[in-house]
């Protein structure tokens, strides 16, 4: 089953737009400002679903492929994965425990601390993390087939600040909300 993709850009026009989907961008100068937080939650949720959806073609979920991916990368520790595919540390076990009776992924020694287990993927996990990688690159260039070709480097780079600034780290509740995601507290 492959993502449902949105029409090329030249096909689309104004009178099939539906209004909703135009309007919460642009603000009017007398208007209120967009609304970031349904733009971003809105998106952010359908590309997850899209991509739940492409990497289930090969038996993958984003986690697993996130996880089997950075494995694959470096030598790394559990701890550090979970840090990497933000993660707290019991959907890391649960996701390395599922690798692991896939066949995909095993935990061994490392080589310089004996108190650390490395996750290594297998041969056929480094199969699967390459399809997953495709598939994942696949869709990733159907968002970006979506905007304008003059568009999409100036939306990757206002993303990436936003991600790496202003976004970057989750603030705290007041005691008694509920809703905000605490960030994960290093170990020292």
């Amino acid at each position: 089953m492959t993502a449902p993709t949105s029409p090329p850009p030249s096909t689309a026009s104004p009178s099939t737009t539906p209004p909703s989907a135009a309007s919460p961008a642009a603000p009017t100068p007398a208007g209120p400002v967009a609304d970031v937080s349904f733009l971003l939650q809105h998106t952010a949720h359908v590309l997850a679903t899209q991509m739940t959806a492409a990497l289930a073609e090969i038996g993958m979920s984003p986690r697993a492929h996130c996880v089997l991916a950075h494995a694959q990368e470096a030598e790394r520790t559990q701890a550090q994965l979970a840090e990497l595919s933000d993660l707290d540390k019991t959907t890391m076990v649960v996701t390395v425990d599922m690798l692991e009776r896939a066949g995909l992924a095993e935990r061994v020694p490392s080589a310089t601390d004996r108190r650390a287990r490395i996750i290594r993927p297998t041969a056929k996990g480094e199969e699967v993390a390459a399809a997953g990688q495709r598939i994942v690159d696949r869709v990733h260039g159907d968002v970006l087939g979506a905007l304008p070709q003059e568009e999409r480097s100036t939306f990757v780079a206002a993303l990436n600040r936003l991600a790496t600034g202003h976004l970057g780290i989750p603030a705290d509740s007041p005691d008694g909300a509920q809703g905000v995601r605490r960030p994960r507290q290093a170990r020292t």
